[in-house]
């Protein structure tokens, strides 16, 4: 039993905070997390915490259903503020939270546009299609007039975009700010590296926490790990790369003849560093979007870098959201000869309609993409494996049983035994296990 120790739970995941204390010996303190009618959030600590070292955990998926409110991300994270704020009035020595899953780390600092900027593919008839009237030269004395704008795209520009330099063009007003495909394919030169202004998220959810009176950060596998530089306190970023190591080891045969993917490049990292301490082949899939031409919409498409024919494939990400990236993917391996495809995730956040999304799946072929998913029968995803950072009875649920859950919770448990007695967290990343 750890002494002076107090653990508590906000009303996310309760039953990841029991495990917690069952392997450390300490049950969640007592505390009362309800609302009043006007949708506030009331907080009471009735254990003292005077002098303690105390640790809340609470999680962030996408909401669920307690004390027959539905919860948002949102009301989750005021929760936890509360409980932060409440403990250090109440005098607590250090006040920790214990975050498995952290929130707002997945929001890119780049507004999202479904038109993008011209590629090769669109010619110059099209993106003169695409200019405003007041850009089109119209053989009058106004043609005779070149803007700065335009006179500021470079040549690399123009080639990208499929059109020639434009001998003279009509004036140009600041209207056409309004079509933003224009405003993306005329980028002024000097101005490449400007950014829309756009909330950041990170920042601000560091600012909020180390306000409300958190001493220390615990959490694991931050989708983003430059978000520690947000925070002026301790980040501890746990990872759950051993235990998905030694899952590959002891649950999926012949394994060494497997091929560790990463879904996208973003990954490419933490798929090359499991791949590497197991000794497998990697294989890389690519995604961009880029439009058929100026005027469509933008549309992902996926390239595989590697050799998967007749292998089994392990899938390797740190988040799973709307799951549509995973099962685009475990297709394209499909289509491309591997004998099966293995998901393992450290997130499954799956919201929406993600459950039944992995539901098709694991059980079947899926949906039909044009092309035969493969010459073996047998479904898509043969296994996905997921965390438990996040609650996932509903998501077992409805997709059954090739959908498999790893508890995460000793990890945890020890990394607040080693931060509570001061003793190094190194041991807890280190793989060879």
């Amino acid at each position: 039993m750890v002494r002076n120790l107090v653990l508590l739970s906000g009303s996310s995941h309760p039953t990841f905070a029991d495990k917690i204390g069952e392997a450390l010996g300490v049950p969640p303190a007592a505390r009362v997390l309800t609302h009043f009618s006007s949708g506030e959030t009331r907080c009471e600590i009735r254990d003292s915490v005077r002098g303690k070292d105390v640790y809340i955990v609470q999680s962030f998926g996408v909401g669920g259903i307690s004390d027959g409110k539905r919860k948002t991300v949102d009301d989750y994270f005021i929760e936890l503020c509360i409980m932060i704020s409440a403990c250090k009035t109440g005098s607590a020595a250090r006040v920790t939270a214990v975050l498995p899953l952290f929130p707002y780390s997945r929001q890119p600092d780049l507004p999202f546009s479904m038109v993008g900027a011209p590629h090769g593919s669109a010619s110059a008839s099209t993106l003169s299609a695409a200019l405003p009237p007041t850009l089109k030269g119209d053989g009058g004395a106004g043609a005779q007039q070149t803007t700065a704008a335009t006179m500021a795209m470079d040549e690399p520009s123009l080639e990208r975009a499929g059109a020639q330099r434009p001998e003279s063009v009509a004036r140009y007003t600041t209207h056409d700010y309004e079509n933003p495909a224009l405003m993306m394919t005329l980028q002024q030169k000097a101005r490449s590296g400007h950014k829309h202004l756009t909330a950041q998220a990170g920042p601000l959810v560091a600012d909020l926490l180390t306000c409300a009176g958190a001493d220390r950060v615990l959490t694991c596998d931050l989708h983003e790990a430059a978000y520690q530089g947000f925070f002026d306190i301790p980040v501890d970023n746990l990872y759950a790369r051993p235990l998905l190591q030694r899952y590959i080891r002891h649950h999926i045969p012949n394994y060494r003849d497997a091929v560790i993917v990463s879904p996208d490049a973003g990954g490419a990292k933490r798929a090359t560093a499991i791949a590497d301490r197991l000794g497998l082949a990697i294989a890389l899939i690519h995604k961009e979007r880029r439009p058929p031409d100026i005027s469509h919409p933008q549309r992902a498409t996926m390239m595989l870098v590697g050799d998967v024919a007749g292998r089994l494939c392990i899938l390797i990400d740190d988040l799973a959201d709307t799951a549509r990236t995973l099962t685009r993917a475990a297709r394209l391996l499909r289509r491309a000869g591997a004998a099966r495809v293995v998901a393992l995730l450290t997130h499954g956040v799956l919201s929406g309609d993600a459950p039944a999304r992995l539901a098709a799946a694991l059980s079947s072929s899926g949906p039909g993409t044009g092309t035969p998913v493969s010459a073996v029968a047998g479904p898509v995803l043969d296994r996905v494996v997921v965390t438990n950072t996040v609650p996932q009875e509903e998501h077992a649920a409805v997709c059954g049983p090739r959908f498999e859950v790893l508890d995460v919770s000793g990890l945890f448990a020890e990394a607040i035994r080693r931060v509570h007695y001061g003793e190094s967290l190194m041991r807890l990343f280190e793989y060879d296990e």
